[in-house]
């Protein structure tokens, strides 16, 4: 079996408007990777666009694919090496990984439709269900401490037998819109106690600071959210300054998580080794695809620590991230975003769910397992038809 091309498919739909500490979000895409082959069999993947998916689009098609063209796919590890040493130069983190991660998860695709396998039995099969958090909590403006509550009841409501919310934006004005929104410490932690109160005394909370904060200040505010029973802090302090979040991780009694803004196994192998954080958050569309997202998984293994993925982009790569996680023996929980979104809700014949009991249950259908809504395609499609 020979690639015979590499085709992308740009698709963007827009949502309400949300934040959280450093970004508004109202318009959602994705890249949409397609690998096809002399057999007829083509192979799905996506790629983080970032909201820019022209510009992976074009590392793709004009740098990657002329790699692939006449290659065998069954290849997955030597294609994978092949794509990063020839643009190490210029994409060791960032674009071109993402570019590679979308490739990399439609070779598996294609792998497991040429085997008749599912994706994640190929990768070694650990679980064939994987416990799912609802992640939402948003800042809205109208949104106030009846709403919040609210919506996080729904998701216990439906089976969520955890939640995620957002914290932090009340230290920095250098992001678009700072005023919009803008929260103080104590209003944050009077909506996390709002939360805990609406969903219970079992149910885990999650918050996500985005990486607004400084050490002095996750840690303040950490010890503050111990106490309301949050169980993980995530990104609390930024990506760059390893040391303080050590420091802030060393000082709390609740896991840290990041980075879902590192690359590849090379980035968190640092954060592993040096316990930077407690949970390594890799997300298969950004971080090297399938491939080297287990690799990730298995360094974190070796030091005892739970691989849990960044995923918030569309219904491809919650799948992608869901194969993974049942492929791991130190899976955590599968992030599901909860903020309204077509391209999660619609893009899959058969949307992806979780149970009454909060678990995604694997499907046994060859590759990912999941089939493109061609009439959802097309309407929020945004390419060249």
């Amino acid at each position: 079996m020979k690639i015979t091309d590499v085709k992308t498919l740009s698709l963007a739909h827009e949502g309400p408007r949300v934040m959280d500490a450093t970004h508004i979000l109202s318009r959602r895409t994705t890249l949409i990777v397609e690998i096809h082959t002399d057999e007829g069999l083509v192979g799905i993947g996506e790629a983080e666009s970032f909201g820019k998916p022209d510009i992976i689009r074009a590392i793709i098609e004009q740098d990657l694919c002329p790699q692939l063209i006449g290659a065998n796919p069954l290849n997955i590890e030597r294609l994978w090496s092949q794509m990063y040493r020839r643009t190490m130069s210029r994409g060791r983190k960032g674009y071109v990984i993402c570019a590679i991660s979308g490739i990399d998860i439609a070779l598996w695709d294609l792998l497991g439709k040429k085997s008749g396998l599912p994706v994640y039995r190929l990768l070694g099969g650990y679980t064939d269900r994987v416990p799912a958090y609802a992640s939402g909590g948003f800042y809205a403006e109208g949104k106030g401490l009846p709403e919040l509550s609210a919506e996080m009841a729904d998701y216990v409501r439906a089976g969520f037998k955890a939640v995620k919310m957002k914290v932090g934006r009340n230290t920095s004005d250098l992001f678009a819109n700072a005023d919009v929104c803008r929260t103080t410490e104590k209003d944050d932690l009077r909506r996390v106690q709002a939360v805990r109160e609406a969903v219970g005394p079992d149910v885990q909370i999650m918050v996500d600071a985005n990486t607004v904060w400084d050490p002095i200040t996750a840690v303040r505010v950490g010890r503050q959210l111990e106490q309301l029973g949050v169980v993980l802090l995530e990104e609390p302090v930024p990506p760059d300054d390893l040391d303080g979040c050590t420091q802030v991780a060393a000082q709390l009694n609740l896991a840290v998580a990041g980075f879902e803004t590192e690359y590849t196994r090379f980035g968190f192998r640092e954060l592993i080794e040096r316990h930077v954080v407690d949970v390594v958050q890799p997300d298969a569309i950004r971080a090297g695809g399938l491939s080297e997202c287990r690799r990730i998984a298995a360094i974190a293994s070796a030091h005892h620590m739970t691989c849990m993925p960044h995923s918030f982009a569309s219904a491809l790569s919650l799948v992608a991230n869901l194969h993974l996680l049942a492929s791991i023996p130190n899976g955590g929980m599968l992030e599901c975003c909860m903020v309204p979104n077509a391209l999660i809700g619609e893009l899959l014949t058969e949307p992806i769910r979780p149970d009454a009991d909060g678990f995604v249950r694997l499907s046994e259908k060859p590759g990912l397992g999941v089939e493109l809504d061609a009439r959802a395609v097309e309407r929020y499609r945004t390419d060249a038809r």
